[in-house]
This record gives C-alpha cells, sequence and structure tokens, in this order.
C-alpha cells in the first residue's frame, strides 16, 4: 500500500488527504447534531413535566387558600349576628351548605392533588420525574431530598391533622346553638394547623419552581452529555488527521528531510553523500538530479584544489613577511607583486604607513593632554585651597551673624518687654485720664452743690427772720391776752357771785396767756439760737463756695497737665510700638541672613568637594594620558616618522 502511495503524484496525494480531513469532521457533526437533538428532546420531556408540577402545585395552594377562606366564611355565616347563632335561618342555611360542599370538594381535590403529586412529581420516586431527576442529580441534588421530606411532613402529618382540625369545626358549627366560644376556639386550632401547612406547600410551590428553573437552564448533565460527545468527536477527528498526517509525514515529509539532511551534509563538505528516495514521484525526479549535480560538484572540486594549493602558498609568504607588525614593528613592507595578492601587500603597506603616522598624532596629543592636565590638576589645586580659604571667611561671617542675630533677638524680647510695659502704662494713663475727668465732674457738681446749699441757707435765715417777727406777734399777742384776762377777773370780781364763773374763765385764760408767753420767749430763744447758727453756716457755706471754686481751677489745672502727660505717655507707647516692630523686621532680617550664610558656606563646601572630585578625575586622566604615551611607544616606526615624533615633542 505504501509502494503504491509513494507512486502516486503529491498533488494526488495532498488532495485525498484535504479530502479525508474535510469530511471525517462533516461526519462528526453529524453525530454531534443527532446527539445534542436527543439532549433537547431529553429536557423539552423534562421541562414539560416541571411545568405540569408546577401548574398542580400552584393550583393545590389555591385550593388550600380557598379552603381556609371558605371554613372563615362558614364561621362568620353561622355566627353573623354578633356571635348570635342564625343556624335556623332559610337563607342562611343555603349559604351554610354551599359552604360545606365547597369545603368537602376542596378537601377532596387538595387531597387528590397531594397524591397525584407524590406518585408523579416527587422526584426521588416518581418514574415520571427520571428525565428531570438525572439532570438535578448533576445540577442541584439538594431539591430532590428538600422536596421529599417537606412533601413527606405534608402528607403525614401537617394535612391530616389540619383536616381533622377543620371537619371538628365544621361539625361543630353544624351542630344547633353551638356556643360562639367553642366554636372560635375550634377555629383558632384549624388556623393554627392552617398555617405550617400552608406555609410547607408554599415552600412546594417554591421548590417546583426552582426545579423549573434549573431545568429551563442549561445544567451539567446537558454540558456533561455535549462536552463528552464533542471530546468523542475531537478524539476521531484528530486521530483521523494524525493519521493523514502520519502519511503525508512519510511519503512527503520523511523524503524531503532526507534531502534537507544531504544539503546539510553537503553544506559541511560531505561530497559523497548521496540521496536514495524510492519511488518514481516529483521527490525521487529532484533526488536523481542532486545525485548528478554532486558528481559534477566533486570533479570542480578537483580542479580547484590545485589553484587553492598555490595561493595558499603567497598567502603564507605574505603573512610571514607581515608577522612583525602584530609586534609593533611599523617598519616592515610587503612584497608587491602582480598577481592577486599583490594589492592586497600594496592595502597593507598604505594601512601600516597610515598606522604609523596615527600613532604619531597620538603621542602630540597625549603630550598636549599631560601639559593641560597639569596645569588644570595645578589651577584646581590653587582653586581648592582658595575655596578653603573663602569657606573658613564664611564660617567666621555665619558665626558673626549668628551673634548679631542673638543681639536682635535680645534687643526684639527687649523691646516686646517695653511694649508691654508701655502698653500696661498707656492703660494706666487712660484710667487716669478717666479718674481726672471724674474728679473734675465730681468737683463740680460739688461746688454746684455747695451754692445751692449756700442759697437755701440765705433762705433759711430769711425764714427764720420771718419766724421771729412771727413769733414777736404772738408775744404780743399773749401779753395782750394776759392784760385782757386781768381786765375780766376784776370785772368778775366787782360782778360778785354773778361773775365767778367768768373769773374762773378769765383766770384760765390768763394762765394760758402766760403760758403762751414763756412759750413764745422759748421759740425767740430758739430761733434766735437758730439764726445764729444759720450766720454761721451761712459764713462757713460761703468760704466752702470760695474754697470749693478754687479746687475746681485747681483740678481743670490738674486735668489739663495730666491730658499732656497721657498725650506723651501714648506718643512714647506708640513709638515704643514701632521700636517693636522695626527690632522684630530686623530679627527676621537676621535669621534670613544666617540662612543665606549657610546656604553660601554649604554651596561653597559643595563647590570645593566637587573641585577636589575633579582634581582626582583630572590626576586619574594624567595617569591615563601616561599609560597611552608608555603603549604608543611599543611601536617602531620608519626614520622620517621618528623625526617628525621628536620634532612634536
Amino acid at each position: 500500500m505504501m509502494r503504491s502511495i509513494t507512486n502516486m503524484p503529491i498533488f494526488l496525494r495532498l488532495f485525498l488527504a484535504f479530502v479525508l480531513a474535510a469530511v471525517i469532521p462533516g461526519i462528526v457533526i453529524a453525530v454531534l447534531g443527532s446527539l445534542f437533538i436527543n439532549t433537547l428532546s431529553t429536557r423539552g420531556q423534562a421541562m414539560q413535566n416541571a411545568n405540569n408540577a408546577t401548574k398542580l402545585a400552584t393550583d393545590s395552594l389555591s385550593d388550600l387558600q380557598q379552603m381556609q377562606l371558605a371554613l372563615l366564611a362558614y364561621h362568620s355565616t353561622v355566627y353573623a349576628n354578633q356571635n348570635e347563632y342564625v343556624g335556623n335561618n332559610s337563607d342562611m342555611q343555603r349559604t351554610i351548605a354551599k359552604l360545606d360542599t365547597q369545603i368537602l370538594d376542596l378537601e377532596h381535590n387538595f387531597t387528590a392533588d397531594a397524591t397525584q403529586y407524590q406518585q408523579q412529581y416527587q422526584l426521588a420516586t416518581s418514574p415520571t420525574m427520571d428525565n428531570v431527576r438525572k439532570i438535578l442529580q448533576t445540577d442541584n441534588p439538594g431539591l430532590i431530598s428538600d422536596q421529599q421530606s417537606t412533601l413527606q411532613t405534608i402528607l403525614d402529618q401537617q394535612w391530616p391533622d389540619y383536616k381533622q382540625a377543620q371537619d371538628r369545626e365544621v361539625t361543630a358549627l353544624k351542630a344547633p346553638k353551638v356556643p360562639h366560644s367553642q366554636a372560635h376556639s375550634l377555629l383558632q386550632i384549624a388556623e393554627s394547623k392552617f398555617i405550617p401547612l400552608i406555609a410547607s406547600w408554599q415552600r412546594i410551590v417554591a421548590l417546583t419552581e426552582a426545579i423549573d428553573t434549573d431545568i429551563t437552564n442549561i445544567g451539567g448533565s446537558q454540558i456533561g452529555s455535549i462536552l463528552l460527545g464533542t471530546v468523542i468527536a475531537l478524539l476521531g477527528t484528530a486521530l483521523a488527521v494524525i493519521t493523514i498526517g502520519f502519511i503525508v509525514n512519510l511519503t512527503i515529509t520523511r523524503p524531503l528531510r532526507e534531502l534537507a539532511s544531504l544539503t546539510k551534509r553537503i553544506s559541511k563538505g560531505d561530497t559523497s553523500a548521496r540521496a536514495r528516495i524510492p519511488g518514481r514521484d516529483e521527490i525521487h525526479i529532484v533526488a536523481t538530479s542532486m545525485n548528478n549535480m554532486l558528481d559534477n560538484i566533486v570533479q570542480l572540486i578537483q580542479q580547484t584544489q590545485g589553484q587553492r594549493d598555490v595561493l595558499q602558498a603567497q598567502v603564507e609568504k605574505l603573512v610571514s613577511e607581515v608577522s612583525g607588525v602584530g609586534e609593533g614593528d611599523l617598519r616592515i613592507q610587503a612584497e608587491v607583486s602582480a598577481d592577486a595578492l599583490g594589492v592586497l601587500a600594496d592595502s597593507f603597506n598604505y594601512m601600516v604607513e597610515e598606522l604609523g603616522n596615527l600613532v604619531i598624532r597620538v603621542k602630540m596629543v597625549a603630550h598636549e593632554v599631560e601639559n593641560s592636565t597639569g596645569m588644570i590638576i595645578d589651577r584646581m589645586t590653587q582653586l581648592v585651597e582658595d575655596g578653603d580659604i573663602q569657606i573658613q571667611q564664611i564660617d567666621e561671617a555665619a558665626r558673626e551673624v549668628e551673634r548679631m542675630a542673638d543681639s536682635g533677638r535680645q534687643m526684639a524680647e527687649r523691646a516686646q518687654v517695653l511694649y508691654a510695659v508701655a502698653a500696661e502704662a498707656r492703660q494706666d494713663a487712660q484710667g487716669g485720664r478717666e479718674a481726672v475727668g471724674q474728679a473734675i465732674e465730681g468737683m463740680n457738681r460739688i461746688h454746684t452743690n455747695v451754692q445751692t446749699t449756700s442759697t437755701k441757707v440765705h433762705l433759711l435765715g430769711e425764714r427764720s427772720r420771718e419766724i421771729n417777727n412771727i413769733v414777736e406777734a404772738i408775744s404780743s399777742i399773749a401779753h395782750q391776752t394776759n392784760r385782757l384776762a386781768l381786765d375780766a377777773a376784776i370785772q368778775a370780781a366787782m360782778a360778785g357771785e354773778n361773775g365767778k364763773g367768768f373769773g374762773a374763765v378769765a383766770a384760765d385764760i390768763r394762765r394760758l396767756a402766760e403760758r403762751a408767753k414763756e412759750q413764745a420767749g422759748m421759740i425767740t430763744r430758739i430761733v434766735r439760737s437758730v439764726r445764729e447758727d444759720i450766720g454761721a453756716v451761712a459764713v462757713s457755706m460761703q468760704d466752702t463756695e470760695r474754697e470749693t471754686s478754687t479746687g475746681t481751677k485747681l483740678t481743670q489745672e490738674a486735668g489739663t497737665a495730666l491730658e499732656q502727660l497721657f498725650s506723651v505717655v501714648e506718643h512714647q507707647a506708640r513709638e515704643i510700638e514701632g521700636i517693636n516692630q522695626i527690632a522684630s523686621q530686623q530679627l527676621h532680617s537676621s535669621r534670613s541672613v544666617v540662612q543665606i550664610m549657610q546656604g553660601v558656606s554649604s554651596s561653597t563646601q559643595s563647590s570645593g568637594t566637587s573641585t577636589r572630585e575633579a582634581s582626582q578625575y583630572m590626576e586619574r586622566l594624567a595617569r591615563l594620558v601616561e599609560q597611552l604615551r608608555s603603549s604608543v611607544e611599543a611601536f617602531k616606526l620608519q626614520e622620517e616618522q621618528d623625526y617628525l615624533a621628536s620634532s612634536a615633542f
């Protein structure tokens, strides 16, 4: 078979390989398509079962809710009028019968639906759900056990308990004149049984919807089957492609590799190598042509071998003549001949001459660099010394500036203390100004009060004189009354017995007149004493008024003097404040100068360091120049070049 393939043309072989490479993947794709369609059919049936289970669970949930509502309506209808039993009403009887029938129908429906759900849609046991169970066992196995446990709890415990409690409530409602409390208690028991039942069945509905969602989505089972088929198809395709590739490699690539190996052996000088390719295809024709070409090449090599030996003898002669150049002898000249190597010898002679000129120029440049480096080193050494002196002077100046800054800081502190004292004196002066103003105002009020008091004392003296006149008038009246009383007593004595009563009255009047006279005399003495005191007070008030006037003038003069003193103190305080500001500015300037001097010192030190480093680099450059001179001294020059080099130095 392989012989027939090798005898086949390369184009036909490649065409058949490409056809097989195209047909095999088509077959694989068809197989994968059928597998995928089968998977979709299985998942469609599973989705239909899941939808039916969801619809049945939702209908059962609706039956449960309607059942509870019917029970509540049954209870409310029986006890419609404020807990009064109305079971004997004909309309109510029809409604009650209808509700009773509805409850029984809903009980029957829910029992049948729950049993049907368990038989047909329980994942763990129902044959109908085999396809769903297979999918969920891969994608979500927890749903199977959760559905089984929840459904088992409902059918074995929660639904029988609720049905029993509901039946007891219905039986109690059917009985005539059942107490409302008993019926209400039974209703509450039924409601307590209904709450976990409805919660569990809602859980069944949620699980069924989750199953439907998981089935709708592409899960691990479908992906696994598709992946398995895809992997098998890929492996089969890869195997077919590898087989085709192996045949192509065996019949086309391997002969080409042998030809490539042959060319590599030929490139390495193995002229005895030949290609042995079986078959009668294009590669065999190329191999035969290459063998013929190698035979011709061997003949050409044998012809050029003699020419190579002659050329090698000439090259060895040239090498022996120019070998001294490698040791630095530039005086050597190669022999120029008329053959091909004559041009090479002439070029070599020209190169040696130019190399000698280059050595001369290098020596001259090295000498100039050495001289310049020495001068630069001397100048940089002087520059470093000057920099050191400058750094010392800058350090001294910086210390002086720092001492000046300390003095300025002390002066600023003294000025600050003086400013605080001036501010305090200014405040005291302001307080004194206010106190003097208050004293002047007080003296003015005292002067005014003294003048008012003096006027009132004069007025009091006038009033005391008027009182004295009144008292004198009273004394005169009392004297006249006494005389009248004496006359009346005489007349009463002359009248005898008839005038005794009048005589007693006249005696009383005389006695009162005497007393009034005495009191008037006493008042006169008191008024005289008061007038004397008022006169003394008036004189004293006049003296006080004069003294007060004098004190007011002195106080005003003192206030004027103190006002001038206060103005001087305030002016002094403003001047001290100005001095404090100037001292603060001077302190700030001194600090700035210190910082600037420190920066100049740092810059100078950095410059000195850089100069020292540059000096070290120049010394290193001088050493390198010396080494360069020593290196170029190894070259031996011709006499004319030696003369030029010595004259340059």
